[in-house]
Formats: C-alpha cells, sequence, structure tokens
C-alpha cells in the first residue's frame, strides 16, 4: 500500500498531535495537502513542509464550504474534536460540516478518527472510563453515524488511548471492535496514511492499537498490516 492519492488530500487537524504527524507523513510523500486551520500558530511550520492552508472554523459550515471547493480535493482526513476555549465541541458538529462539504465536493474517500468507545467499541471500555468520556464519546458517534449515512466512501479509524512517545511500528487495524490498549500518535498517523490507498479498509470501521500493548493480549484479525 502507498500513502499517496491521485489528489489533494484536504487535512482538518493538521496543527497538532496525530494530524500534525499525518501531514508531515504525506509532505515526505509529495503528496498534495491543503490543511484547515482555525488560528494561523501552525502555518509557518505547515507551510513550510510544502503543505497549502485555508483558514477556517468546522463549526461554520460556509467556511468549510468555501475551503474545500476551491480546489480540487480527492480525500477528506478529519481528526477535529476536543474542547474550544469557547463555544461549541466539534466533535460531532465540526465533522458533520466536514462531511456535508464532502459531498459536494465530490471526494473519493473519507477518513475519519475517533476514538475506542464509540459506536459498538464502547464494550471493549471499563465503565468507569465510559462514563468519564460518555459526551465526548456520543458526539463521537454521532459523527461517524452522519458518514455511514453520507453516501461517501469512508473509512473510520477508532485509536486506543494516544501516547505521545515515538512510533513503535506495531500498529495495526483490526475490525474487531471489542479490543482495546494504546498506541502512539506516530504509528496512528502512519495508518491513517496507508488507509488513503488501501482497498482493504474501504467502508470499514476498525480499531488502530499496538500489538504489545493490548489491554489484553490475544489473537484479533489484523486487517493491516496484512
Amino acid at each position: 500500500m502507498s500513502g499517496a492519492t491521485s489528489g489533494a488530500v484536504f487535512l482538518a487537524g493538521a496543527s497538532r498531535g496525530v494530524g500534525r504527524e499525518v501531514a508531515q507523513r504525506l509532505a515526505k510523500q509529495s503528496q498534495p495537502v491543503v490543511a484547515l486551520l482555525r488560528s494561523s500558530a501552525a502555518q509557518v511550520q505547515l507551510e513550510a513542509l510544502g503543505i497549502k492552508t485555508v483558514m477556517g472554523d468546522a463549526l461554520n459550515p460556509a467556511e468549510i464550504e468555501a475551503a474545500m471547493l476551491n480546489q480540487p480535493i480527492s480525500a477528506v482526513i478529519s481528526m477535529i474534536g476536543g474542547q474550544p476555549p469557547e463555544g461549541q465541541r466539534s466533535d460531532y458538529l465540526g465533522n458533520k460540516n466536514l462531511i456535508d462539504a464532502a459531498i459536494k465536493a465530490n471526494v473519493q474517500k473519507f477518513i475519519l478518527i475517533t476514538s475506542i468507545g464509540a459506536g459498538k467499541s464502547k464494550v471493549a471500555l471499563p465503565p468507569h472510563v465510559l462514563e468519564a468520556l460518555g459526551p465526548v464519546l456520543a458526539e463521537k458517534d454521532q459523527a461517524e453515524q452522519h458518514l455511514l449515512k453520507s453516501g461517501l466512501t469512508y473509512t473510520i479509524i477508532r485509536p486506543g488511548g494516544l501516547l505521545s512517545e515515538p512510533p513503535s511500528g506495531s500498529g495495526i487495524l483490526t475490525p474487531d471492535h471489542t479490543i482495546a490498549g494504546s498506541i502512539t500518535r506516530g504509528d496512528v498517523a502512519e495508518l491513517v496514511c496507508r488507509c488513503l490507498s488501501s482497498d482493504r479498509v474501504t467502508n470499514a470501521i476498525l480499531s488502530a492499537v499496538d500489538r504489545q500493548r493490548l489491554s489484553v493480549q490475544r489473537e484479533i484479525d489484523v486487517i493491516y498490516p496484512d
């Protein structure tokens, strides 16, 4: 599998975390990228990588449409979420706006990064974690459902607990929604990039974990690496 696709990738959430890791990897592959930014804090660093940046708030449908329809886009990768200093979370509404704009832009693929605990994978987490993360996971689940009903070709990736240490190279994607564990941000980014051109992950919902860091070590069905 290659990390490249034929047109520009519209990347939402590129300013930090997994999104920044994805941006760096796509830039190294000479993949055209358009990064959506809410603020200019990361603009200089991303443009230094050769990435085009556009300003816009995912919670503003008009701004997202203008950003996405202004150039040919072949795929969208969204990693947005979290609580802003003021206002609404973007886990559902922000992703909804991105999905709706992607429909109008006729994108070929939409890759949505959510979390283990969304949808059927809630069975993978203990009750106290589900209680603590309940509102966030509910929004991520809404975003997943909106994408599933959109008619877009999709891949939904649900990472486990995110680690900031260097990538281990042991990240895997599995359709097993009962699995839990942790994974580095760099390993998630590598898996996301590979999904851009993989037919095996078309219209799939997958958990992303480190095979060495499962909550319970057991055999699992692995989509990547195959």
